[in-house]
């Protein structure tokens, strides 16, 4: 008990440049792995922030182009020459043709339209006479403002067509509507 006076009560003095290596080690095998982490990390925050802004830009887009449409239908619907015409296709759908001169411009409208199945579209067509000319396509039930300038048209057709269309109907028409004058 006389020689606790005389024995140091701290730990061991150990040179510093032996732990300076052990403990750079230590430090670069932990660190390696959260910096590659953070790394990962920044390049997927990078790469989702780009994927929101291109998102975000199709999105905006696709608006701006189905307020075109809606302005274009409701131009149709609000003529003050607007004439109407209801049909009931072969296959039952429930359609209706609204167009006008003044607008140069016809919607077609079908609720309860089928599918039209794999390798199949519904194709629309003016009838100038007994020439029939392509104005468009509907895929299910909605509106579509057919191409072509309705005015001289007797007749809207609709035909099941091989899945891009067709220059002239393929098929016998699901539906002919003879416009009203």
């Amino acid at each position: 008990m006389a020689a606790i006076d005389g024995v140091r009560q701290l730990p061991p003095r150990v040179p510093s440049t032996a732990s300076a290596p052990a403990v750079r080690g230590i430090l670069r095998r932990r660190a390696l792995p959260l910096a590659l982490a953070a790394s990962v990390a920044a390049a997927a925050l990078g790469g989702v922030a780009v994927w929101q802004a291109r998102n975000g830009e199709d999105l905006r887009q696709q608006a701006r182009q189905a307020q075109r449409q809606l302005d274009e239908v409701s131009s149709v619907l609000a003529a003050p020459d607007a004439r109407t015409v209801h049909g009931r296709a072969a296959n039952g759908a429930l359609t209706t043709v609204v167009a006008s001169d003044r607008r140069n411009k016809a919607v077609f409208t079908a609720g309860n339209l089928p599918a039209p199945g794999a390798g199949k579209t519904y194709q629309l067509w003016l009838a100038h006479g007994s020439t029939m000319r392509p104005a468009g396509f509907i895929d299910h039930d909605g509106t579509v403002v057919l191409s072509g300038n309705p005015a001289d048209a007797g007749a809207v057709g609709l035909t099941l067509e091989p899945a891009g269309g067709s220059p002239q109907p393929t098929t016998a028409p699901l539906l002919l509507m003879t416009l009203p004058t």
